[in-house]
């Protein structure tokens, strides 16, 4: 199957568990920058796609 294929399906499974520590990490920089909850949420979706990308990269190349 293609990388990219795999890539992305590793990647959605984990969005569920990247989303907690998206949160946190919007929930972090909202203490240090005033931020709307429109941003914050845009962040938080921004932010856990981002992580579950970077966790299904790693899951990818990790069993080649």
């Amino acid at each position: 199957m293609s990388p990219i294929f795999m890539t992305l399906a590793f990647s959605v499974v984990m969005l569920m568990f990247t989303a907690f520590p998206a949160m946190k990490i919007v929930e972090f920089l909202a203490t240090k920058v005033k931020l709307s909850q429109n941003i914050q949420n845009i962040l938080t979706i921004v932010i856990t796609i981002f992580l579950a990308l970077c966790v299904g990269v790693f899951l990818n190349y990790e069993k080649l």
